[in-house]
């Protein structure tokens, strides 16, 4: 479902040109043209003057033909071509460069720029599928290919293609779901380009591209999206919690049993925590007797001395680091 396209007005001069730029136009009278005119009608006075014409008749048609001479002489840019009109029948395209037309019965009607051009479009509050109101702008890479099908079968076609582009854009923003049109825009240009060569090949022109510039969602619904991605990543980091504590779990219960059938390993495994509390914090650590006398204390200690925590001459009692209660 798409919102109803409002009507688009030129809002600025630059884009007043840029519509009338390529409209009927029979004024480009190169300097060449002007001069070679008036040296005609110069040649033409003088000779009507050796033949004894009076002053106002020579100045008459003196005139007229470098008028008429000027104007037979239109031009074209490098990556122009001319529409020509005869009596108001087609009668070709001419250029790039200088040409000749009748005076009178001709007339360049258009001059078509031939060169890759760009054109911004946008659809402001479109409803996408999932009915989230979204503001898309876009831009489109297009040419003429056919000069004389761009000039005879659209009136504007610059303006043909912005309403083009705008209609098949608000048609694809209606049939993708919000998600699809972040994700997905470069298909999402793809798809509009086909559209658009699809409609415009009989008017002679070629879209290059199109592409998705930006996609524009309302302030709250951007929010409440930030938290809900916020929400789904805490959700994920407590179920990686949760995991690790559950096989953390099953390698305790694997532990014990190994233990329960081996009294010898759970010895070991408690004397190998007592030395690495004391080796590595150097702290005072209360011991009960009965895990004492399992853990052969004396031995314990004499492992001690050997690394250098209690003196070899002297007692338990008198370390400075390390004191053992039992």
């Amino acid at each position: 479902m798409t919102q109803p396209q409002s009507s688009r007005q030129p809002t600025s001069s630059n884009e007043v040109s840029k519509m009338t730029k390529h409209r009927p136009n029979d004024t480009r009278y190169p300097f060449p043209a002007v001069a070679a005119g008036l040296i005609l009608g110069a040649g033409v006075a003088g000779t009507l003057f050796l033949l004894g014409a009076p002053p106002p008749l020579i100045v008459l048609i003196a005139l007229g033909t470098a008028v008429l001479f000027a104007s037979s002489i239109k031009y074209a840019d490098q990556w122009e071509k001319a529409v020509v009109m005869r009596l108001g029948r087609y009668n070709g395209l001419r250029g790039p460069g200088y040409f000749g037309i009748i005076p009178i019965l001709d007339r360049v009607a258009y001059t078509i720029d031939q060169r890759i051009r760009t054109t911004a479009f946008g659809a402001e509050s479109c409803l996408t599928r999932d009915t989230v109101p979204v503001n898309v702008d876009a831009i489109a890479f297009w040419i003429v290919r056919d000069a004389e099908r761009a000039a005879l079968e659209v009136q504007d076609y610059d303006e043909a293609v912005i309403l083009s582009a705008q209609t098949q854009l608000r048609d694809a923003i209606g049939k993708h779901d919000l998600a699809e049109l972040i994700q997905s825009r470069v298909e999402l240009g793809h798809g509009l380009k086909v559209a658009l060569e699809t409609k415009m090949a009989n008017w002679g022109i070629q879209v290059q591209s199109v592409e998705i510039r930006d996609v524009i969602i309302p302030a709250a619904l951007e929010d409440a999206m930030s938290r809900q991605a916020q929400a789904e990543r805490e959700r994920q980091a407590r179920i990686i919690l949760g995991t690790a504590e559950t096989e953390i779990a099953h390698k305790f219960v694997e532990a014990a049993d190994a233990y329960r059938d081996h009294p010898a390993a759970m010895n070991l495994r408690a004397m190998n925590m007592l030395y690495e509390s004391i080796v590595k914090r150097g702290s005072l650590m209360v011991v009960p007797s009965g895990l004492a006398d399992s853990l052969n204390v004396p031995s314990l200690l004499g492992l001690a001395a050997s690394k250098a925590l209690i003196p070899a001459n002297g007692s338990p009692e008198k370390s400075a680091e390390t004191t053992v209660s039992t």
